[in-house]
């Protein structure tokens, strides 16, 4: 019997090391999934060990408050490791290493900067590390514009803000002096490109576009539109039909000036885009051609049938169309039609004589 004692005490070793070489490998991997195929077989028992000693270190929340923090090109997975570990970010370095190493995500890791939460665990910030996505996002408002092809364009932009919510947000009346008259931010929803948080939401994209309204807001620019008899909102309002009525932008004074000589004799100024912008609908918010029953269609906005401005802008205006409506062409014209040689560019005439004239074959 003593003689068997050795023997069952051998088997029991034996066991344990069965146990330590077969069953932990199985057990990680089931908790934090499959090696590396770099590793080689020593090394994926090697690394199970460890994972395994580090199991709840793994999974355990920092307790650390947001932070931010930058990757180099070029940095090592260690000095990495031991950056996050010496921010609060991470708990243990060396678990964080294993961790890396065990899952191939070592080689992976994205140089870039980033935003961690509050109380991420190890395996939280490792697999963060494998997609950096910028902080902040690009988004662009091209001008002529109306609100609604803005807020179409938020799905894919980045940002948080909703179209419905931007919509409201935009619609809703804004506390800027120069918005005196204005009902909406239609028209003071300044076309830029736009460097924005992700976090964005609608209401603080409204003040973002603005209040760079505000910024481009020159008193030159008031006193070029006082100079015309204009108020700012008036000013924009026409702006945002010199934006929609021209195709080159260098013509945009002299378009203004068709339109200002219409305002001082009392005319109709007649515009094709104030009538697209009352029948606009989703997905076909500016529709052309006009039919001649189009032009009969009753709105406030159709400048056919209603002398003045119309109500409201009806898009957002660039700057090279303020400063059009600032500091007009000096012209006799009346009128101006499309050049049929389809340049973009307008024929322009004193008398509707000469505007028949110009009419395409």
């Amino acid at each position: 019997m003593r003689r068997l004692i050795p023997i069952l005490l051998a088997l029991i070793i034996l066991c344990a090391i069965i146990s330590v070489f077969v069953l932990i490998p199985i057990q990680v991997e089931r908790n934090y999934g499959p090696p590396s195929p770099r590793l080689s077989l020593g090394q994926r028992y090697q690394f199970a060990l460890r994972l395994f000693w580090h199991d709840g270190l793994l999974t355990a929340p920092s307790n650390s408050s947001d932070r931010f923090f930058t990757v180099d090109a070029g940095e090592s997975p260690i000095v990495i490791a031991q950056r996050l570990q010496s921010a609060g970010i991470i708990r243990d370095s060396r678990a964080f290493l294993d961790y890396l190493v065990y899952t191939g995500l070592d080689t992976s890791l994205q140089a870039g900067d980033y935003h961690f939460g509050a109380n991420l665990s190890i395996i939280d910030v490792a697999r963060a590390m494998q997609d950096i996505t910028p902080l902040d996002v690009t988004f662009i408002v091209l001008p002529g514009w109306r609100m609604e092809e803005i807020a179409a364009s938020l799905p894919t932009s980045g940002l948080d803000a909703a179209p419905e919510a931007f919509l409201s947000a935009a619609r809703s009346p804004l506390s800027f002096p120069f918005l005196d008259g204005a009902s909406t931010g239609e028209g003071f929803l300044f076309p830029d490109a736009y460097i924005l948080p992700r976090a964005t939401d609608a209401d603080a994209l409204v003040a973002a576009l603005v209040r760079n309204f505000a910024n481009h807001l020159t008193p030159d620019l008031e006193t070029g539109f006082s100079n015309q008899g204009l108020t700012v909102h008036q000013a924009v309002i026409l702006a945002s039909i010199i934006e929609r009525e021209s195709v080159v932008h260098d013509e945009m004074p002299l378009i203004a000036s068709v339109f200002l000589n219409r305002l001082r004799s009392g005319w109709k100024l007649d515009s094709d885009p104030t009538v697209q912008y009352a029948l606009g609908t989703e997905g076909n918010w500016w529709p052309n051609p006009l039919s001649a029953f189009d032009l009969q269609f009753d709105s406030p906005y159709n400048t056919y049938l209603y002398a003045g401005l119309p109500p409201a802008p009806i898009c957002n205006p660039s700057m090279d169309a303020l400063r059009a409506v600032a500091q007009p062409a000096v012209s006799d014209y009346y009128f101006f039609r499309a050049k049929c040689d389809g340049s973009g560019l307008h024929n322009f005439s004193v008398t509707l004589e000469g505007h028949i004239q110009n009419e395409c074959p």
